[in-house]
């Protein structure tokens, strides 16, 4: 009988598809084979454990400057250490675009940050803020060929927001290069109009922050999104989606067959909009945009992941410090329009779920493999990633589903200082982590080196990026626009 390099003994394996004890077996940093008494050079003990696919996270904010100069407290280290220890294997983030900037320096820079210092795999999605006919034509397909093969847009932000015109010409482009487009979807002059007023009556505490970033801005744009998508059949992702009547718009747009599909994050599941009401600045530390809304809408998106009208779920990890280098730019004269928005939480996103939706029954232990990893790697062309079958690799995290933990600043790996969950606990948690057959986190202990990590360059998404919904309706006017 073979003797592998490795083998996982013992334990519940957990797929997207099913849930069953077996051994699991890797060689050469792929699995190899599923089955029962497997021989191996090393073996890990699994037994009263799950064994689930390493975390795939395909929203995350790491070592990026913001359109208003701020750099993001994590570097493509502290980050990808965090998400190590919170079971996530693979990260997706930005190498952004701002206005005047080339594509290709842009990723040239952001391809040498994570080289040197990431701990697990990565690939890239790109910003497009600056849609010249060079980026689209010229820059667009050479990312593409270099394994890019998603980017995102903004219907706000003064300094990266596109206009419907700006976002038909990216969706034109992306449906030329097979890839696919993400699209953060708030109505840019509701948000200045009430942003104006509330300043004007001396309302610039973090809370209002919630209340300018209306969820009638993010079901327009929202709407607007999906049209504009429809009007070409061009596939469309919506990110961070928090709000109820986005929840339903998206709904309704997949069911008359439309391309549209959807990603939520933790905190519109957990936080909410009174958490940002507390005395001073301290309720900076809970807004993000989209904020974090009622709980209405919570419960909104919960039945979201449970019907499929979200396909992933993301942390939208956005680290900023609670200091004039992030969210208090303006020190204690700081309002809400002037803080760097975003919360930390790529470390918890995995437990976060597991904990609330695996351990409350809202989902399924099969439904959580999905949206946290398996749909991820299928959504975005990771064809070796986000499963446990023979010749992907072995990106695996073990869990204990009974640890429980008390959630802290303390505990985290990230560069941040605080969490928004603090004083949460949660039940279930990864013990040992493996990035192809290799352990990075065992025994609460990295066991990796800086600059281990590899990029992945990603297939166009295709037909894999359309997978569980119908096909859209045949264009005349694409084939009379080319």
């Amino acid at each position: 009988m073979s003797q592998y390099d490795l083998v996982i003994r013992g334990g519940t394996v957990a797929t997207a598809e099913k849930t069953f004890l077996a051994d699991l077996a890797i060689d050469g940093g792929k699995i190899v084979r599923l089955g029962k008494d497997l021989k191996g050079k090393r073996i890990l003990d699994a037994s009263g454990k799950l064994v689930m696919p390493g975390g795939v996270d395909s929203h995350c904010h790491v070592e990026q400057l913001s359109s208003t100069g701020k750099m993001c407290a994590d570097d493509f280290y502290s980050a990808t250490v965090a998400a190590a220890f919170g079971g996530t294997t693979t990260i997706i983030p930005f190498a952004a675009q701002h206005r005047g900037n080339s594509i290709v320096a842009v990723v040239d820079d952001y391809a040498k940050r994570a080289a040197e210092k990431a701990v697990i795999d990565y690939a890239f999605h790109l910003i497009i803020a600056d849609p010249t006919k060079k980026a689209l034509d010229e820059e667009l397909p050479l990312m593409v060929k270099r394994g890019i093969t998603s980017f995102k847009v903004y219907m706000t932000y003064e300094l990266l927001r596109l206009d419907d015109e700006q976002m038909l010409d990216v969706l034109a482009a992306a449906d030329r290069e097979r890839s696919l487009v993400m699209v953060h979807a708030e109505n840019h002059e509701m948000i200045r109009w009430l942003t104006r007023k509330l300043l004007e009556r001396g309302h610039g505490a973090p809370k209002f922050h919630m209340t300018a970033h209306h969820p009638i801005a993010e079901a327009e744009a929202t709407n607007r999104a999906v049209a504009l998508s429809r009007l070409l059949d061009v596939p469309l992702l919506i990110v961070h989606v928090s709000g109820r009547e986005a929840v339903q718009t998206i709904r309704a747009a997949q069911t008359l067959g439309a391309r549209v599909f959807a990603e939520t994050c933790p905190q519109y599941l957990l936080l909410k909009a009174d958490d940002a009401d507390r005395p001073g600045l301290e309720g900076a530390k809970w807004c993000c945009s989209p904020p974090p809304r009622d709980e209405a809408s919570q419960e909104a998106v919960w039945q979201g992941l449970k019907d499929g009208t979200f396909q992933v779920l993301s942390s939208d990890h956005a680290p900023y410090r609670f200091d004039e280098s992030g969210k208090l730019p303006k020190g204690d004269k700081t309002t809400f329009k002037d803080m760097a928005n975003g919360v930390p939480g790529l470390q918890v996103r995995l437990p976060l779920l597991f904990s609330e939706g695996v351990g409350k029954k809202r989902i399924s232990l099969e439904e959580f493999v999905a949206l946290t990893a398996t749909n991820h790697a299928r959504m975005y062309g990771l064809s070796e990633k986000g499963r446990l079958e023979p010749g992907a690799d072995a990106d695996i995290a073990i869990w204990d589903p009974e640890k429980r933990v008390t959630l802290s600043a303390a505990m985290m790996k990230d560069n941040v200082g605080y969490t928004p969950y603090e004083g949460m606990t949660v039940r279930g948690w990864p013990t040992t982590v493996l990035l192809r057959g290799r352990v990075v986190v065992e025994n609460d202990q990295l066991m990796a080196e800086r600059g281990s990590g590899r990029f992945v360059p990603r297939a166009t998404p295709g037909p894999v990026a359309t997978a569980g919904l119908r096909e859209g309706p045949a264009s005349i006017l694409r084939k009379l626009i080319g």
